[in-house]
């Protein structure tokens, strides 16, 4: 049975960004082997969510290349997570709306597990309702 390994977000900056020489070589040697199906990674949603904040505020990538770029992660083979679908989804609304990232994750995952969306924000509802229309 392979080992599964829960990456933080440094791990998954310092592979993505490439500004850490040799903390990179590391990461990408481990992203390699999760590419290539070798190790199982979850990639927890908090992690996800200070991925795209500290992409955002820190180094001010736009929302549609933080997206692409998470949900190119989130396709590697390796990656086990069983909300794989609810992050990309939630990555996916971030990029097309002006949304928190936690409020994209909230109403992906209502959309996936078929509920409802409490929220009071009229722009989440609206992102929402649309996930629903597009079924």
């Amino acid at each position: 049975m392979k080992e599964t390994v829960i990456p933080d977000t440094n791990v998954i900056l310092r592979y993505l960004m490439k500004d850490a020489p040799e903390h990179y070589v590391e990461a990408d040697a481990f992203f390699d082997k999760v590419y290539e199906g070798k190790v199982n990674a979850v990639i927890l949603e908090c992690v996800i969510a200070e991925c795209v904040y500290v992409m955002g505020k820190l180094y001010k990538i736009p929302r549609a290349a933080i997206s692409e770029h998470l949900i190119e992660l989130l396709n590697y083979r390796g990656i086990s997570n069983t909300d794989r679908n609810d992050l990309i989804s939630a990555l996916k609304l971030y990029s097309l709306n002006a949304l928190d990232i936690a409020d994209c994750i909230a109403a992906a995952k209502a959309y996936g597990m078929g509920a409802k969306l409490f929220s009071f924000d009229k722009e989440l509802n609206k992102a929402f309702n649309k996930l629903n229309k597009d079924k």
